[in-house]
Order: C-alpha cells, then sequence, then structure tokens
C-alpha cells in the first residue's frame, strides 16, 4: 500500500531531523534541505548554510526528540523537543516547515522554554509524559 503525500512529507521531516541533529550526518542532510532553503526563524542565520553552522557550532550534547507530528498538503508542524544544547533549560519548538520536490525548501518556529512540574500550572508537561528535570 503507498504512503500519502502526507504521510511521505512527515517520514522526510522526521528522517531529516534525525540525519542533522541527532547523527550529524552533514552531507546526508544536504540532500533533506533545499540549497536554496529559506529560513524564518530569528535563531538562525540565513539559508541551509546557516542551519548546518549553527549546529556544527553546538554541543555533541545536541539532542531532538519528536513529539506530534501533523501535515497538510506542502507543509509538516513537528512539535518536539532539544535538549543538551547548553542552556539552563530544554527548548520545546514547533518547526513548520514547507516540503517542495522532496526536500525542504522554508522553515518557521514557535520556541518556548519547557517548564518543570512546578512551573506547569495546567499539571502535565509540555512534550511526552514526563517532566524535565534541571539540576
Amino acid at each position: 500500500m503507498s504512503q500519502t503525500k502526507q504521510e511521505r512529507n512527515k517520514a522526510l521531516v522526521l528522517e531529516a531531523f534525525d540525519t542533522l541533529f541527532n547523527k550529524r550526518d552533514y552531507v546526508a542532510a544536504e540532500r533533506y534541505w533545499s540549497p536554496n532553503y529559506i529560513q524564518h526563524s530569528a535563531h538562525i542565520a540565513p539559508g541551509r548554510r546557516g542551519l548546518f553552522d549553527l549546529i556544527k557550532s553546538m554541543p555533541t550534547t545536541l539532542k531532538y526528540e519528536p513529539g506530534m507530528i501533523v501535515a497538510d498538503a506542502d507543509l509538516v508542524i513537528v512539535h518536539g523537543r532539544f535538549s543538551g544544547f547548553g542552556a539552563l533549560v530544554n527548548w520545546i519548538v514547533a518547526d513548520i516547515l514547507r516540503i517542495e520536490d522532496g526536500v525542504l525548501v522554508e522553515h518557521w518556529d514557535v520556541i518556548q522554554d519547557e517548564a518543570t512540574q512546578e512551573q506547569s500550572k495546567s499539571g502535565r508537561p509540555m512534550l511526552g509524559d514526563s517532566f524535565p528535570v534541571y539540576r
């Protein structure tokens, strides 16, 4: 049974993120990000190079964990956690990606610090089923 376009796009984003953020395989990651990649994040320099240079500058402890993911036509939104990048708290990020011809061509993000159980007014974790423990 063949996958829908949305299923293919979600799988593409998850594989691309794992390749770049967790495996740090920059050569392999080039096949997922367009050379003309458009970046809208306030935290990342322009283009594919800006993204790759940012990851190269991060500690080797950087880790990305995906949570929920949704797709509609050429857009994918993945809600995940970045940890181990040198900040005092993890980031919970909603990454919005536009896909064209099987590559990531445009990106926006929404970033917030991950709350502890004591900080959470809802009493629920922001990602997954457990709260972070910061020391």
